[in-house]
């Protein structure tokens, strides 16, 4: 073991850092402005999902289709697939072929015919990038109500876990992009059949045991399917000219499905059916590379049907409408403002009875293909011209500005209708062109951002507000509220994704135009200057950040009261900085007065409470008081989950803040089965990935090295590093902070060659990503002139030391604590 470089305490303060332990808590610094109340939500108990069993019959599959016909080999065929022997891994199946091809009639089918033979079936349509998550989501719901209280995200969790934790299930991912969309999900199933279907040719040999190849019908099985339709509604109907029909067709069943019901409706025969055909050229509308016939084969048979449809004119108007959400469960609630409530179920009555749609009590379902013909526009179709086309797109996004207006995606009581709106939401972004956003598309972004921000989804959340900020300052105006809203909100995205550089240029425009356009004492003009004061602390320029929390407290308690949640919130943070700064002297008391306020103002069990409550006791370990912070810990931990379950993020915050606690006063007997036990249940109830699960696996790692067991230590921190730098990023701050504490762990057992090496990538990336004056960047300079040191280069260890001590100095102050570690370092290597 070398000799310590690093003082009595046998490491500096910052050698490893415990994120998440005391900081402020989401919701406490008003990352995200908005007009909204604030609501208390007191999720119910979840029972882990290894517990829960699948009640009998759950199944969700799509309505089986009456007309199936043939396939018998196909069926045959998949049935051998996803029963064969999987040596007690997941058996993956993949059927692809062309768009109307059937693929996903078939997979309907046999789900439904072999249901009796798994414990469940559960059908999600995955063909947008959120499609999966939601499609979990909902299992978990399905199978414990309680979990529909939680963050999507973790839904989602819950319903993976369940699958990861029972077998005989058969999950259903219907038209999948292609094979990589789904390997996330697929590496964590353990056991169990997946069902894939998709209209991707190549790939799916790495993931699937048998991938199947769907062709079109045989003649004789596309003759029987379109007598089937005909006869059942006339038993006489007459089939002379069918096989020319269907070869006309392709042998589609899509396509056949809909002349049938064409011809049935009209009474039609093939031969008539065929003149109508020949009216339109086999030209393309939007040819795209992939499926090109089968598109060009629908357009024909799109316009015959609305030709036919013109005695009911909005029944073109309805479907060029829903041509713009995702395909399937689409309120018909989003159509209420197209004409009176008679009009269109008479609209909706007729596009069914044509098998344009499908209708499933208040839910209507359209076909991919037969939305991508409605969506594109074509000036030689009275149709689909470009103007109608244009109309229908902002009438679709008229009507969900609508319904998510009333909507906050703050509060959790809104989360089930914004999570059935979401999906057609992103169909709309994803198919609408930047330059066609109106005032409503904003609305919608700036929903979907907020919620899918909220729910931990960082990375899209920013797209749509980046977008949404662009689109404000073209169509409202640099000046406008919205924008100046926008921008906001835009900045706390990238603040929670760790771009802090970005965060803060956003916050100050935010702030500048605020002050300049609402004035200096407006509450939004306030917001926006925490904001800034917030992110200026996460980047370590605590002087400035702490002057700014001053004048904002200062200004909230003149314009808002001494009581408004927003003055509590302030001064809680004030408090934060104070602390990180080390002035404990300022910290300790300004967290007492934010209890007691919000224990008086909003109660002892309102969760801004409970944070306050978690914040004073992180101040007493940082003054080293365990015999305050250990009791108010343990009271915290226990209200928190008496207050909102024993499963709610801020309960397992709490908990990691106990075991911290306890860590600190140097009774790892009490802590370790702390932290594992944590680490457990945000694995559960998270996920692996998820930056407090990571920030869990961090924590427990200090702590096995504090009590020596660097053998558990370095594998657990070395695991840690990588999956921050999957998840999170090579840049991200939480990364920074694994890679110090591996470096640190890697000095500790001796191994200087990796340790040094380490350190120099550690502290080049802060100085470039933090900034220079950073305090972690502070701590990465010490720890590496420490690391020198004891490989006994002092010539490189002293200048270090030197440039750390007088950045410290004129940071933090000659007394703090901090300080005076490295005045002891430096004094120690000059003396060696």
């Amino acid at each position: 073991m070398p000799s310590n470089p690093y003082g009595s305490d046998g490491k500096p303060a910052a050698a490893y850092e415990i994120r998440g332990g005391q900081g402020v808590q989401v919701g406490n610094h008003n990352v995200q402005h908005n007009t909204y109340a604030h609501h208390v939500h007191v999720p119910a108990v979840v029972t882990p999902m290894e517990q829960i069993d699948a009640p009998a019959g759950l199944i969700n599959l799509p309505k089986r289709s009456a007309m199936f016909v043939g396939r018998g080999g196909d069926l045959q065929r998949l049935r051998e697939a996803i029963t064969a022997s999987s040596s007690g891994s997941v058996v993956v199946t993949a059927v692809h072929g062309l768009g109307g091809v059937g693929k996903s009639t078939l997979a309907a089918h046999y789900a439904d015919t072999h249901r009796a033979g798994h414990s469940l079936v559960w059908w999600i349509t995955a063909d947008a990038p959120t499609s999966i998550e939601t499609g979990l989501a909902r299992l978990a719901v399905a199978l414990q109500p309680a979990v529909g209280t939680l963050p999507l995200e973790q839904q989602t969790e819950h319903g993976l876990r369940w699958l990861a934790t029972h077998s005989g299930w058969l999950l259903i991912l219907d038209n999948l992009p292609g094979p990589n969309d789904a390997a996330t999900l697929l590496a964590r199933l353990p056991g169990g059949k997946v069902l894939i279907t998709s209209r991707r040719t190549t790939g799916w040999h790495d993931i699937a045991t048998t991938p199947l190849s769907l062709d079109v019908l045989e003649p004789g099985q596309a003759h029987e399917l379109l007598t089937r339709i005909l006869t059942h509604h006339d038993p006489a109907a007459g089939t002379d000219g069918a096989d020319t029909l269907c070869a006309e067709l392709g042998f589609l069943p899509l396509a056949i499905e809909q002349a049938g019901a064409f011809m049935a409706e009209t009474g039609s025969t093939a031969g008539e059916y065929l003149d109508l055909l020949g009216r339109y050229p086999a030209t393309m509308y939007g040819e795209t590379a992939e499926g090109g016939n089968t598109q060009r084969t629908m357009a024909r048979i799109w316009h015959v049907t609305l030709d036919r449809l013109a005695d009911t004119p909005l029944a073109g108007k309805v479907l060029r409408v829903l041509a713009w959400y995702a395909p399937d469960d689409i309120p018909t609630t989003l159509l209420n403002e197209i004409d009176d409530e008679l009009a269109v179920t008479k609209a909706l009555g007729r596009l069914a009875a044509y098998a344009m749609i499908t209708l499933n009590g208040a839910v209507i379902s359209v076909h991919r293909l037969v939305q991508a013909v409605t969506r594109t526009p074509d000036p030689d179709d009275l149709h689909r011209s470009p103007v109608d086309v244009a109309h229908a797109r902002d009438h679709a996004t008229s009507a969900l500005s609508r319904a998510l207006r009333p909507l906050n995606p703050e509060a959790p009581q809104d989360w089930p209708g914004l999570r059935v709106l979401v999906p057609h939401a992103q169909s709309l972004i994803g198919n609408t062109a930047p330059e066609d956003d109106t005032g409503d598309t904003i609305f919608v972004l700036g929903q979907l951002g907020r919620f899918l921000g909220n729910q931990g989804a960082v990375a899209m959340a920013t797209g749509y507000l980046d977008r949404c900020l662009i689109d404000c300052v073209r169509v409202l105006g640099p000046d406008h509220p919205g924008t100046l809203t926008s921008r906001d909100n835009l900045a706390g995205a990238y603040e929670s994704a760790g771009d802090l550089r970005q965060a803060i240029r956003l916050y100050k425009a935010a702030l500048a135009d605020r002050e300049r356009v609402l004035g200096l004492d407006h509450p939004d003009t306030l917001a926006s200057r925490n904001n800034l004061a917030y992110a200026y602390r996460s980047a370590g320029n605590l002087e400035y950040a702490i002057s700014l929390h001053i004048a904002t407290l200062a200004d909230r308690e003149r314009v808002l009261g001494l009581d408004h949640p927003d003055t509590l919130t302030s001064r809680n943070n004030l408090a934060g900085a104070y602390e990180m700064a080390g002035n404990l002297r300022k910290a300790i008391p300004l967290y007492k007065a934010a209890l007691a306020d919000r224990e008086r103002v909003l109660g002892p069990d309102h969760p801004d409470t409970l944070t306050s409550r978690n914040n004073l006791a992180g101040v007493y370990r940082s003054a080293g008081d365990p015999r305050q912070a250990i009791p108010l810990c343990e009271a915290t931990l226990a209200d928190c989950e008496r207050v909102l379950g024993p499963g709610h993020p801020r309960t397992l915050t709490s908990r990691n803040n106990l075991a911290g606690a306890y860590e600190m006063a140097g009774n790892l007997r009490k802590a370790i089965p702390l932290y594992e036990a944590n680490l457990a249940d945000r694995e559960r109830l998270l996920g692996p990935d998820h930056p407090d699960t990571l920030t869990s696996r961090n924590n427990l790692a200090a702590a096995y090295e504090m009590a020596g067991k660097l053998g558990q230590a370095i594998p657990l921190y070395e695991a840690t590093l990588a999956d921050c730098e999957r998840v999170l990023g090579p840049d991200h701050p939480d990364t920074l902070i694994s890679r110090n504490n591996l470096a640190y762990a890697c000095w500790l057992a001796g191994d200087l060659g990796r340790a040094i090496p380490l350190h120099e990538a550690t502290l080049a990336a802060r100085e470039r990503v933090l900034g220079p004056s950073h305090p972690h960047t502070l701590s990465s300079r010490h720890n590496l002139a420490g690391a020198y040191e004891s490989a006994g280069d002092l010539r490189q260890a002293i200048p270090l030391y030197k440039a750390t001590l007088a950045a410290y100095k004129r940071i933090l102050g000659p007394g703090h604590p901090e300080t005076r570690a490295v005045r002891a370092s430096l004094r120690r290597a000059r003396g060696r």
